[in-house]
């Protein structure tokens, strides 16, 4: 047989380790190229804190000295977020009235939570009542007609009319919804008619009214 056809046994033996070699190398070169460590450049960014939470609408009502502080949460709790305030009278509660005698309550009205109020609004109640004031009263039946209103806050008015007149139960959208944190005073002014005469005496009026911010 020709040498040109047979290879020795030698090379055959330097041979094999060299391509074993060189494939373990190649495997090595395409390992790391998948796994990017011989990969060019990288950035990344990762959000760690991604939350959202609801704010809180609390309201307070304060009579002129903050001697007297209801809450909307006083009903219970922010869940309700509704109370009852029996101890701030804003027709002042006078009961010795006389015709032509005004009675200012000063009070004012914060928004205590951590959200801004989009609206706010008073809602007289649906009816002004007249109720008897001690033992000797006057036989008039109109004393929410004679008792006159105004309410301002700051250089607005809100209302000006009799207390028969302040009722309904229709809202009355104020000119300031408060920020978180923000307060709006208000003055209630009321006054006995001038021509009230004895028939009104020993008689009381009283309207009931919510105030409300919605957000």
């Amino acid at each position: 047989m020709s040498n040109q056809l047979r290879t020795s046994p030698l090379k055959r033996i330097r041979f094999a380790p060299v391509a074993l070699l060189a494939g373990i190398f190649a495997a090595v070169l395409l390992s790391l190229s998948l796994t990017g460590t011989l990969s060019g450049f990288a950035a990344s960014i990762t959000n760690s804190s991604n939350t959202a939470a609801s704010g809180t609408l609390i309201m307070q009502e304060q009579n002129a000295n903050a001697s007297v502080t209801c809450l909307s949460t006083d009903g219970g709790s922010v869940s309700t977020n509704a109370a009852t305030c029996s101890t701030i009278n804003k027709f002042g509660g006078s009961t010795t009235m006389t015709p032509g005698n005004t009675v200012n309550t000063p009070i004012t009205i914060k928004n205590t939570g951590t959200a801004a109020a989009s609206t706010f609004t008073l809602t007289p109640g649906a009816a002004c009542t007249q109720s008897a004031n001690g033992t000797s009263n006057g036989t008039a039946t109109d004393l929410c007609a004679k008792m006159n209103l105004v309410v301002t806050s700051g250089s607005t008015t809100v209302f000006s009319g009799t207390l028969a007149s302040f009722k309904g139960g229709a809202a009355i959208t104020l000119p300031t919804a408060p920020a978180a944190g923000a307060s709006v005073p208000f003055n209630f002014a009321v006054t006995l008619d001038s021509s009230a005469g004895n028939t009104y005496q020993g008689l009381a009026a009283s309207v009931p009214m919510t105030w409300t911010f919605t957000a």
